[in-house]
């Protein structure tokens, strides 16, 4: 497995994806992870928890990346696929079918249907952790598959960060590539846009999460203003 700071040369996102499933670098995200599988929670006592690190879904030849925080430990580590089954996932479906990036509205299971058109979609954190709340050595653990996803998603436009820890993901990943080293900390602000290299822009949002739309801290409009941003900066040549 390659160290935190290094790529190991995956040949497709198949292959990726099988060894983000297999991976068990962090022993307090296995054991969140698996506990929370275990317990369940009472709405899903007939669900068969996934359990395991949720790999990136979507488009292979996607000009649109969504970079999100980590499974939630009831949503994705439950159904297996990134933001399914969690209310953060109903606002973000909702809104890629609106813009045309999603075949349905609504992503329940990952057995539902459910296509992404021109969008695929990832994370920063691969497992559920405790609090939402990852430690520095578990998004170093996992830096890697982020950088690999950079590296074979080569159509790539515009990136999108569902909330700062996301964002600070992506420009770490973009020093690391030696995309863009930045000649001052870039600092994480709804809407913002971030020239990551020649054609690939990062726009910031709020995360949709229930803390950020209940609040009414992140609206719809804000929200969908975010991907008429990135829909706008997509048809650039």
């Amino acid at each position: 497995m390659p160290g935190k700071n290094t790529t190991s040369q995956f040949q497709n996102l198949n292959e990726l994806t099988n060894t983000v499933i297999s991976c068990t670098r962090c022993p307090r995200l296995v054991e969140w992870r698996e506990s929370v599988a275990a317990a369940k929670r009472r709405q899903y006592l007939a669900w068969d928890y996934w359990g395991k690190p949720v790999p990136g879904f979507g488009d292979i030849n996607a000009e649109l990346l969504l970079v999100g925080l980590a499974p939630a430990a009831h949503g994705a580590n439950r159904t297996g696929r990134m933001f399914t089954g969690d209310r953060s996932g109903n606002w973000l479906y909702g809104t890629l079918h609106k813009f045309g990036f999603a075949s349905q509205p609504e992503s329940l299971s990952r057995d539902d249907g459910m296509e992404l058109q021109n969008c695929y979609i990832t994370a920063a954190v691969r497992c559920a952790p405790p609090a939402n709340k990852p430690t520095k050595d578990e998004f170093g653990n996992c830096r890697p598959y982020l950088l690999q996803e950079l590296k074979l998603l080569t159509n790539i436009r515009v990136i999108i960060a569902l909330g700062k820890i996301a964002f600070d993901a992506v420009i770490t990943c973009s020093k690391i590539l030696n995309w863009n080293t930045f000649s001052k900390k870039q600092q994480f602000k709804h809407g913002q846009q971030v020239k990551i290299r020649e054609n690939l822009y990062l726009v910031a949002s709020y995360h949709p999460s229930q803390q950020n739309t209940f609040t009414g801290k992140l609206t719809r409009e804000m929200f969908e203003n975010i991907f008429m941003t990135a829909k706008n900066r997509m048809s650039i040549n």
